[in-house]
């Protein structure tokens, strides 16, 4: 078990079981988070022991409920808010990381703290998930990739809609709209969210790599590039 004071960070037979864990606040995102959620993604990325990741929130009430205004909101203004947070590019570091993360969510997940969750290669939830973006509703811009992956997730009128309006979202309408994968019971979350992991584990570590990378890599791409960097991959995979 990690020393971080804002995480847990776990290794389990080669998973790595991250928890964000300032329950008090319904796990709100502040700079200490930030330094150590930076730290652990590194120590995961760089340790040839650890496969994939599961990303958690501990506490009943939620996954993340967004930035921790009583920090952020101290700033001189949001600008300063925003160079501060991205002092350690987190969501920079999750969405290039090469290793698959699960996340496993529950209760509230809002602002940055879905943001976060989008970041994520495949996301299960419990059916008390609350999720949405206030942001914009606030006079704010969100600003941690919740504008570009939340398009690529749910298309962009969903995401419009979610952005502008700040609509929360229960369990149903995010499986429904594509944002996460399946929802259990609360009880289950948990385990679901190791089994799903443990699955993408057990394929060969070579072809899931490239395969995530086809993906995220030839979204970016006209459709004739990305058929001709798929071709690339799978020649790689077969070599």
């Amino acid at each position: 078990m990690s020393a971080f004071s804002t995480i847990s960070f776990e290794v389990q037979g080669g998973a790595a079981v991250l928890t964000l864990d300032r329950s008090h606040v319904v796990n709100a995102f502040d700079t200490a988070m930030r330094d150590d959620l930076y730290e652990a993604l590194c120590a995961a990325r760089d340790d040839p022991d650890i496969g994939g990741l599961l990303l958690r929130g501990a506490g009943d009430k939620g996954f993340c409920a967004g930035a921790d205004l009583s920090e952020f909101g101290t700033a001189p203004s949001q600008a300063v808010a925003r160079q501060v947070r991205r002092e350690r590019d987190v969501w920079g570091l999750l969405a290039t990381l090469d290793k698959p993360v699960v996340a496993a969510l529950h209760g509230y997940c809002l602002g940055s703290g879905l943001e976060l969750a989008c970041l994520c290669d495949i996301r299960v939830a419990s059916d008390d998930l609350i999720v949405g973006m206030p942001e914009a509703s606030l006079g704010l811009l969100p600003a941690a990739g919740g504008t570009q992956m939340l398009p690529r997730l749910v298309g962009e009128a969903r995401a419009l809609e979610l952005l502008l309006t700040g609509r929360r979202v229960t369990a149903d309408g995010a499986v429904a709209m594509g944002l996460v994968s399946r929802v259990v019971r609360r009880e289950r979350l948990d385990d679901e969210g190791m089994a799903t992991l443990r699955r993408v584990l057990d394929a060969p570590w070579h072809a899931m790599q490239l395969a995530k990378r086809a993906i995220i890599q030839g979204g970016e791409l006209p459709l004739a590039e990305a058929l001709a960097l798929e071709a690339r991959l799978a020649e790689v995979a077969r070599a």
